[in-house]
């Protein structure tokens, strides 16, 4: 059986990411009511949201068209992310496994925007009366690829530290 190149062998971590994330968004639908939140623990519920934005619910309330922009930037990303993983070296573990999770993570979110018109969010995180805004695995897996990324570009493609020159 022949090898995928590069970093396209780390796929199928982006394929358990929306595989994952589907199966979450689909049972916080089904087993939560929008907008009632269920405790979990001290800072912690469950709570049901539709976001029609991007982060922050930004641009969640523009009326309807920036679905439609969200999922170009979602289906770009992804096509971006896919290209950059063919041309990954093999030995690119850390890298492969970080586009992996933000490739995962769009997908997931744009799959939302294509067939329901809104991204499921379910994780409701706050402290006092302050909540983070809610997210859902997707989310998660971009955050994580992201900063695995940042990382990345901050030790250098040797491992160590850049100096300042």
């Amino acid at each position: 059986m022949k090898t995928l190149p590069g970093g396209l062998r780390w796929i199928w971590l982006s394929l358990l990411v929306v595989i994952l994330d589907q199966a979450a968004k689909a049972l916080a639908s089904a087993a939560l009511v929008l907008h009632r939140p269920v405790p979990v623990l001290p800072s912690f519920n469950l709570t049901l949201m539709h976001n029609r934005g991007a982060a922050f619910s930004f641009l969640g309330q523009a009326g309807g068209w920036q679905r439609w922009l969200f999922l170009t930037v979602a289906v770009a990303v992804a096509l971006a992310v896919m290209w950059w993983l063919r041309r990954l070296p093999r030995d690119a573990v850390w890298q492969g496994i970080a586009l992996a999770l933000v490739l995962g993570g769009a997908i997931g979110n744009g799959w939302d925007r294509m067939v329901l018109g809104h991204v499921v969010d379910f994780l409701d995180f706050y402290l006092g009366v302050h909540h983070w805004p809610a997210f859902n695995v997707a989310d998660s897996a971009i955050s994580v690829g992201a900063a695995m990324l940042v990382i990345e570009g901050l030790r250098g493609h040797d491992g160590e530290a850049r100096r300042s020159s």
